[in-house]
């Protein structure tokens, strides 16, 4: 059977960092930095991201998640792998950090941004997020792409 090598964000796609700074009691002081503030591990998955994933894995898709940590908060790269084995646990061994995601190998980036190579992705992004895409338009159009190509 044929699939796709599906790339999925972690920060804003997976687990709902948005939600959590908005959130946070210290949100309105000048100086809130939620990236610093956040407890990773209190973060909680966007709604639909579990079954979606799920979905795609059901599908025989390869799934992984790309993600970018802080540089200079080795902490947070552990807090994310901490979190992929808790909510994702089917994923634990399927986490990639890096700051280069136009150099991954794949068919299909989903992802919110646009930095840290997502642009520049070698396939098709899927701007999670932008114009309505939620998890339910992400699947759809998921599977769109695998009807076009007669992937079964």
């Amino acid at each position: 059977m044929a699939k796709l090598r599906i790339f999925i964000d972690l920060d804003g796609v997976l687990a709902d960092f948005d939600m959590a700074a908005a959130l946070h009691p210290d949100r309105n002081n000048k100086g809130f930095r939620p990236d610093l503030a956040l407890n990773f591990g209190d973060l909680h998955p966007i709604p639909g991201s579990i079954d979606a994933v799920q979905a795609l894995l059901d599908a025989g898709h390869e799934v992984f998640i790309a993600s970018t940590a802080p540089w200079d908060q080795p902490k947070a790269w552990t807090d994310k792998r901490l979190w992929v084995g808790q909510h994702f646990p089917q994923l634990k061994k399927k986490l990639i950090l890096t700051h280069r995601k136009d150099l991954l190998m794949g068919d299909i980036l989903i992802d919110d941004n646009l930095w840290n190579g997502a642009k520049d992705f070698n396939g098709t992004h899927i701007h999670f997020g932008q114009n309505g895409m939620d998890w339910k338009y992400v699947i759809q159009t998921i599977d769109n792409i695998t009807n076009l190509l007669k992937i079964k």
